[in-house]
């Protein structure tokens, strides 16, 4: 999967328990800690939005694209 997230990471760098951003957001420790390991197909707008808000970041800083390393071009 070409997007990594790494909310474990900002979570670290701001201290902050998964437990405390998990009840802000609405949301499981267990759905929280799957996000965190990438293992979700998707994310809610919203969901997102408390995280953001919560954190004090942008999408971004959770989120990022890595291109695949296989070298064929989509559709080959």
């Amino acid at each position: 999967m070409p997007i990594r997230v790494k909310l474990a990471v900002v979570l670290a760098e701001r201290h902050v328990r998964s437990k405390a951003l998990a009840e802000y957001v609405g949301i499981t420790e267990a759905n929280l800690s799957l996000l965190k390991q990438g293992k979700v197909k998707g994310i809610r707008f919203e969901t997102l939005e408390r995280i953001c808000e919560y954190l004090d970041c942008q999408p971004g800083d959770l989120l990022r694209f890595e291109r695949d390393t296989d070298p064929k071009a989509p559709g080959e």
